[in-house]
């Protein structure tokens, strides 16, 4: 089996699918469409981060490709329907990099708070100012979370440790944290928070969620912070309320458009403003982070490789499978969740003398997932009948 992994992914995943026996091709920056396409040729599993786009035309052109890894929080970058329609699991890492996004977030509220940035460059320029002009704790003040998820919620609890005051909007009913309350829309919100953070996911909803009347809302000098993805704001219009001052400040680290690789060049409507903080995609870019992150993506790709579990997966019916035991021969079978499949698939088995040692199935939505251990290797026409069945989407053995 044979692994691609693009923009860096940590070396804990390399040596995790390695230890079994995985050949692997790595590429430090991301693919565009057609290089994609080519790269994937042989290659049954993907691993990527947030630039790489896996579209409808690339898992096409891919057949080989049985699992795609995205090594960090989103999907967005994947066809998740497409993936599933072609009997390809996709998995993420939800949980690895939350701390260190909110650590950012809260470095960077109090940078901000403070006029850090201003007061670095004056030092740099040799110009000395003591002064405590504008300059506040954020203890008391008032933080709002537009987007209460992972990250969104232990914002929530390190915010209120540091004396802050939170509110939080969601469009799910979530329960509320610590001391936190939540408000009833986002324009409630707005109107109440001194400090505003986003933590919404980027789903195409959620593009544009932000712009000129949302920066209206907000109360005057107020400091604002995007750190989930870079289609939720207008740019433009927060440089406006930024020249304005209706902003104090702002702190982004996601962008409409990024360079795909290290080195290449950047140009944003935000460039030059003071205290603004421009970070490149680097909320979930720490060591801790990046490792957590390799090691628990890599392992649900090998678990699947070797057993076929998909517990956790974002596309495909989870089935929590055992490992392979020897002697026996493992049977993978998505297929269209239509009344009747597991009698035909047995149906079949059973036309061939195969006793079943063991069966596990689950659906979600559209399709069906079944893992069925026989005893003894499949007969060849026993798997060309099973990948024939009108209802068959992918078939894989093991063993």
């Amino acid at each position: 089996m044979k692994a691609l992994l693009l923009e860096n992914i940590h070396p804990e995943a390399e040596r995790l699918l390695t230890e079994r026996g995985i050949e692997l091709v790595t590429v430090k920056g991301a693919l565009d469409e057609a290089e994609l396409a080519v790269a994937l040729e042989g290659v049954q599993l993907l691993g990527i981060r947030s630039k790489t786009q896996v579209t409808r035309e690339v898992l096409e052109a891919a057949p080989d490709l049985v699992a795609v890894g995205a090594f960090c929080i989103g999907t967005n970058q994947v066809d998740l329907t497409a993936a599933a329609e072609n009997g390809v699991v996709v998995f993420n890492a939800p949980f690895s990099n939350t701390r260190s996004v909110v650590e950012l977030a809260i470095a960077e509220i109090i940078a901000m708070a403070r006029h850090l940035t201003d007061k670095n460059a004056d030092l740099h320029r040799g110009v000395w100012d003591k002064s405590a002009k504008g300059a506040h704790e954020v203890r008391g003040r008032t933080l709002g979370i537009v987007g209460y998820g992972n990250i969104g919620s232990q914002l929530s609890v390190v915010a209120e440790a540091l004396g802050m005051r939170v509110y939080f909007y969601d469009i799910a009913d979530k329960l509320a944290l610590g001391n936190a309350q939540r408000c009833d829309s986002l324009e409630e919100l707005l109107g109440k928070a001194e400090t505003i953070s986003l933590h919404v996911d980027g789903r195409p909803g959620n593009a544009g969620l932000f712009g000129a009347e949302q920066f209206a809302l907000m109360k005057p000098r107020s400091l604002f912070l995007n750190l989930c993805r870079g289609i939720v704001v207008d740019h433009g219009a927060l440089r406006a309320n930024l020249e304005s001052g209706h902003i104090a400040g702002a702190a982004v680290d996601v962008f409409p458009e990024e360079p795909k690789a290290a080195g290449d060049p950047f140009v944003s409507s935000l460039q030059g403003l003071p205290n603004v903080i421009l970070t490149p995609h680097i909320g979930g870019s720490t060591q801790e982070a990046q490792e957590d992150i390799g090691r628990f993506v890599a392992g649900k790709l090998r678990d699947f490789v070797s057993a076929g579990t998909t517990t956790m997966s974002v596309n495909l019916p989870s089935v929590q499978a055992t490992d392979a035991v020897p002697g026996r021969c493992r049977i993978l079978h998505v297929h269209r969740n239509v009344p009747g499949v597991l009698a035909t698939v047995n149906g079949v088995l059973a036309d061939s003398a195969v006793n079943i040692e063991g069966q596990t199935l689950s659906t979600r939505g559209d399709l069906g997932y079944v893992v069925t251990d026989i005893a003894g290797p499949l007969p060849a026409e026993l798997i060309e009948k099973l990948e024939n069945l009108d209802e068959t989407v992918r078939l894989r053995i093991i063993g």
